[in-house]
Order: structure tokens, then C-alpha cells, then sequence
């Protein structure tokens, strides 16, 4: 699989990045604020959904569906103020799912907060001069069995 690149510059681009987030995940020490470079980057196991309903692999040879996930970074600019809950940069432990990233703009437009909703009522919160995301692969994809569920609420 060749690597996925994408940068967001506005809300609809914003949609069709956190698809590509959905289900990612990742461990405290992975989230690193340069607050003097005003960048956010988060090193993430990005779970491949644009292959999971193909199925192909080994695993599809044998029967059984295997799905993909890759590492990669999101790297976040312009970012002026972080706030998380229920992150605690000493839990080395904690595994957090990424749900989605979404865009809530101030009265200008263009500043506002990016969210990034986690499972289990968790988030981060960054104040932004504007949406400047991009999303980049780095490494090898490797196969897994598991794909994610989410239940009906």
C-alpha cells in the first residue's frame, strides 16, 4: 500500500481527514505540544479504513478477513492553547481511541477550537489561529484480524 498524505485547510477537508483518524490509536508519550512553534503532532496506529472492506491479504487467502494499520503522525499548526480530559501524560499505560476531529469556529471563521473526540468521554482540545492538519503515514502497514466496532447507542 502506498503511504496516505493529507492536509486540511478548511471544515470539508477537516471531514474527510478524520475519516481517515477514525479508530486510530495511540498512548500519552505519543502526543507531543511544541507551544513555541505553536505545532501539536500525535503519532498514531491509523487504522486503514479505505482497505478494510476488501479483505485481501494473507488472512483473505485463508479465510478469514484481515484489515490494515499504519503509523503515521497528525500534525497540527497554528495551535495557541491545549486542554485534554482524561489524558494524563504519566499513564505510559492507557491506549486512546481516535473518534473524530472536528472544527468549531469563532465569530471570524477562522479561529476556533479543533476537538478531537476519543473513546470513552476523553478529548483534546486545541485553540487554533486556523485549520492547518495535515496527516502523513511513515512506516510500514501491518495486518491485523481486529477491525473496530462501535455499538448502537
Amino acid at each position: 500500500m502506498s503511504a496516505l498524505k493529507m492536509m486540511a485547510m478548511d471544515e470539508e477537508d477537516l471531514t474527510v481527514l478524520s475519516a481517515h483518524c477514525q479508530d486510530a490509536v495511540f498512548k500519552a508519550a505519543d502526543v507531543t505540544w511544541l507551544a513555541a512553534e505553536k505545532r501539536f503532532l500525535i503519532s498514531i496506529n491509523r487504522f486503514v479504513w479505505e482497505k478494510a472492506q476488501k479483505g485481501g491479504g494473507l488472512m483473505g487467502l485463508l479465510g478469514r478477513k484481515s484489515f490494515e494499520r499504519h503509523k503515521a503522525v497528525l500534525h497540527f499548526e497554528q495551535v495557541t492553547q491545549v486542554k485534554t480530559k482524561g489524558l494524563n501524560p504519566s499513564d505510559a499505560d492507557t491506549v486512546f481511541s481516535l473518534l473524530s476531529i472536528e472544527f468549531f469556529p469563532e465569530e471570524d471563521g477562522v479561529s476556533g477550537q479543533l476537538e478531537l473526540m476519543l473513546a470513552d468521554d476523553h478529548s483534546i482540545r486545541l485553540n487554533v489561529d486556523c485549520i492547518e492538519v495535515r496527516l502523513a503515514d511513515f512506516d510500514a502497514a501491518w495486518e491485523t484480524t481486529n477491525k473496530p466496532k462501535h455499538p448502537l447507542s
